[in-house]
């Protein structure tokens, strides 16, 4: 049964107010002695993957070692691997985010049909989740996969309102955050946000991250043993906050309208970085899992950091030997 986390309206504008006016005072760009960057490695500069594309987005980095990602007006789904392009998937259902599950396969966020699919080794497709008690889904938006391969996903109305799909109308009233469970079974763990986009675990996948797009907020939440969520809290605040990630020290990274905003994991902000398009989203990828790859508007962008990324319990390149991916 979902949870109400937020008990009222004027609670939650409060709180949003408070946490805006701390922003305003504390949230100053850090100096960074003798111009070392504590997040990006050493003379790391910005890389063009590729570039030419309507809208990028859903990146992620596929255990067999190559990166997928969405052009969500183009309707597909790209592969990037040994610096070629080539088409994935063609007619994705004007997919947004994507994610592997436990065999590798793809999971997709499909903003035309409307639901999680997943792409079998044969290539049919299969919807894991459309409707939700008898109503259809609005659009779901970025998934994140849990080490018990439970899955959990954003469910905003940005398909229904662009990328010239035919407008439909909207089903629920709400706009929900999901948990498919590894039996298949469809749980609302909230619905209070006002327009959730990226989501992410912390490693030790006792907390997860939202963004609430059209709030501005980043949202924390403690995640319970049965998969469940309470204790929704303010975790930061930035302009327009989309994709998420977290790296192997639970430091987050959230793409926004003003570049890549990266906080510790108390909230405090570490750096701001510039890049030369509004990024959307990003995803953690090659053989040491320290490159950043980020999607942002026509392109595809690569950053080297310090830090690597989070890895989840179960490791897809321990298991490269015995699992025949794509």
């Amino acid at each position: 049964m979902a949870r109400n986390l937020f008990k009222s309206t004027i609670y939650r504008t409060v709180r949003v107010a408070i946490c805006s006016l701390l922003l305003a005072m504390f949230a100053t760009l850090p100096s960074h002695a003798a111009g070392k960057n504590p997040i990006l490695e050493d003379n790391a500069q910005i890389e063009t993957v590729a570039s030419g594309f309507q809208f990028t987005e859903g990146p992620v980095w596929h255990p067999a070692g190559f990166l997928l990602f969405s052009d969500i007006p183009a309707n597909r789904i790209y592969q990037w691997k040994d610096e070629k392009i080539e088409i994935f998937r063609q007619d994705s259902g004007n997919a947004d985010g994507n994610a592997t599950d436990r065999e590798g396969r793809l999971l997709s966020a499909e903003y035309r049909h409307r639901r999680i699919s997943r792409l079998e080794k044969d290539g049919t497709i299969v919807t894991l989740a459309s409707q939700y008690e008898g109503k259809r889904l609005n659009s779901p938006n970025d998934l994140v996969v849990k080490s018990d391969g439970s899955i959990y996903f954003t469910d905003p109305s940005y398909g229904l309102e662009s990328y010239g799909l035919k407008k439909q109308p909207e089903e629920l009233g709400f706009y929900g955050v999901y948990r498919i469970s590894p039996d298949g079974k469809l749980t609302l763990l909230v619905k209070d946000l006002t327009h959730p986009n990226g989501i992410a675990f912390s490693p030790d996948e006792q907390k997860l991250y939202v963004s609430d797009f059209r709030q501005d907020i980043i949202w924390v939440f403690d995640v319970q043993p049965d998969g469940t969520l309470r204790s929704g809290m303010i975790f930061a605040q930035l302009e327009h906050p989309d994709g998420i990630k977290v790296d192997s020290q639970g430091n987050v990274y959230s793409t926004g309208l003003s570049g890549l905003w990266v906080f510790s994991p108390s909230g405090q902000l570490l750096d701001r970085l510039e890049l030369p398009e509004v990024p959307a989203n990003l995803t953690w990828g090659d053989r040491d899992y320290k490159s950043l790859y980020i999607t942002a508007r026509k392109s595809i962008y690569r950053l080297r950091m310090k830090v690597p990324g989070s890895r989840l319990s179960f490791d897809w390149r321990s298991r490269s030997s015995e699992t025949s991916f794509f």
